[in-house]
């Protein structure tokens, strides 16, 4: 009972250990901060990751793998399993309209099937607005204006299909990652106008053209190979471009192109063509005619057979929120597994790789777990302040109350109960320090954009570049199992700077204790 009342009474009469409470507050605070908002980010970086490739990627890169549409409807057919949509990957050089040739990832696609697989249409940059982003004060976004074209880029984006008014038909488009041709200006608020470049003219001049990428049509270079994976020849085709999209990750951004699947079959020769069987014998009822003369002469003909188009890569999405991606990897293993065991000529089980999003971002992911780690261990390191200002705050009141624990002692109180006086005294001290430190946090996060916008606007410090950071705004979250460990740790911090003092005060001697000046 006495701990209790004296613990209150020195709470209540005394300024110093509030001061060792506000350094309990400011440290709860800064490592909560700084855990929340760095998981933010982190969260924001998986997301943004996995909007582009689904759950699980099967793949057999380069020559691909036939027969993928059984496989497709195998995978959709698994209860585990929402969609499946198929996918070719493979290098590209593009020329640009400045006269630049790119290096670029190209993915052949779908457009429908890759949205149910993704979040696709979620990216596509040119579309519509009624509202302004946040950060867009004054309305500069181009979106806000002309609906009826955003809404046909739109439309043409998801479905990577153009109208080709001469020949008054659709034809396969491309979508470009909303960095890779370097055009766009990224603005003050996070979002993009398209920009000025010096274009070069049939004279050998340069004239500065506003280049729409969106309206513009770029030269697309792929390599061909044949089913064993020689080369066999560069394929080249103009294609317009209809929309871009932003990922949220730079290095896809950059890089990245999409197609419209048929055309890149098409291109790499990994469409169903007809092939001559090897050694099969001829046939000499062949007729071959001379295009130049028109005559007829006879040919050995052999047997053919159909070659099966083929992908590189076959993406399913989960149902449901799939935390974890792993079983469902497991369970796409196999599928693919009696997938194989039905079709001659794909892939062994075992040389197919089965990667979840998770193994296909592990670098990016990896890196910022370590920076969160790092900089959660050196915040944490200078949060040891706090146990070294409560333990010299309670060391000086211990001498200070020399007297006091002498008078204790007399009275019949044992060495454990006044050691516990100044534990529960600085229990008191964690507790009161990490809630309103935890509140303190709460109340930054939750409010960390508005408050962002108050100091640039106000002290012109700018932290946050939307031209520098890939997401607009700053990504927090709070999340009860962190905030709970990091209050936890500040009382416990604040414990652990009393039990020095508390020692001191239970081995002082009683004698000594009342004759102390």
């Amino acid at each position: 009972m006495y701990q209790t009342l004296l613990t209150r009474k020195y709470l209540t009469s005394k300024i110093m250990p509030l001061l060792a409470s506000v350094a309990i507050v400011l440290c709860t605070a800064m490592v909560l901060i700084t855990w929340s908002v760095m998981g933010g980010f982190l969260k924001s970086l998986v997301a943004s990751g996995r909007t582009m490739i689904g759950d699980v990627a099967i793949t057999f890169p380069n020559v691909g793998f036939p027969h993928y549409q059984d496989l497709v409807r195998r995978l959709q057919a698994d209860p585990m399993v929402e969609a499946a949509c198929p996918m070719i990957e493979s290098y590209g050089l593009i020329h640009l309209p400045d006269g630049r040739n790119e290096l670029v990832v190209v993915k052949g696609v779908e457009g429908d099937s890759y949205n149910r697989v993704t979040e696709f249409h979620k990216t596509l940059y040119w579309r519509p607005l009624t509202e302004p982003v946040p950060k867009d004060k004054f309305g500069d976004d181009w979106r806000l204006r002309q609906h009826s074209l955003w809404a046909g880029r739109l439309a043409d984006g998801m479905a990577l299909r153009e109208m080709d008014a001469q020949r008054a038909q659709e034809v396969p488009a491309a979508v470009f990652g909303i960095e890779v041709a370097g055009f766009n200006i990224r603005e003050v608020w996070g979002g993009y106008t398209p920009g000025v470049v010096r274009v070069p003219q049939s004279d050998g001049t340069l004239k500065d053209q506003t280049v729409l990428m969106f309206e513009s049509t770029i030269t697309l270079n792929l390599l061909a190979m044949d089913p064993t994976g020689r080369s066999v020849e560069t394929s080249t085709r103009q294609v317009p471009v209809a929309n871009e999209f932003q990922s949220g990750l730079y290095d896809i951004d950059k890089q990245t192109i999409l197609v419209d699947l048929g055309l890149v079959q098409q291109m790499l020769n990994m469409d169903e063509a007809e092939r001559i069987v090897a050694g099969s014998a001829p046939d000499t009822h062949g007729v071959v005619v001379d295009p130049a003369t028109g005559r007829e002469s006879f040919e050995p003909a052999r047997e053919t057979t159909v070659d099966p188009a083929r992908v590189t890569s076959v993406l399913v999405r989960g149902k449901g929120k799939q935390e974890d991606p792993r079983p469902l990897a497991e369970r796409c293993r196999e599928i693919y597994r009696d997938f194989a065991a039905a079709h001659t000529g794909v892939p062994p089980p075992e040389n197919i790789r089965i990667a979840t999003w998770e193994d296909q971002n592990r670098t990016l992911i990896s890196a910022v777990k370590k920076e969160t780690g790092l900089v959660l261990f050196i915040f944490s390191f200078i949060s040891l302040t706090a146990v070294i200002l409560v333990l010299a705050i309670f060391w000086s009141m211990v001498s200070e109350k020399t007297k006091d624990i002498g008078v204790l002692r007399s009275i019949g109180a044992s060495r454990s109960g006044v050691a516990m006086v100044w534990i529960c005294y600085g229990l008191a001290i964690g507790l009161i320090g990490s809630i309103a430190g935890g509140a303190l946090a709460y109340a930054i996060v939750w409010n960390i954009n508005p408050i962002h916008d108050w100091m640039g606007q106000q002290l012109g410090l700018v932290i946050w570049d939307p031209r520098v950071y890939y997401f607009v705004t700053i990504p927090s979250e709070v999340e009860t199992d962190k905030a709970v460990i990091v209050v936890l740790g500040g009382v416990v911090s604040s414990v652990l700077g009393a039990l020095i003092p508390a020692a001191r005060a239970a081995m002082l001697s009683p004698v000594k204790a009342l004759r102390f000046e």
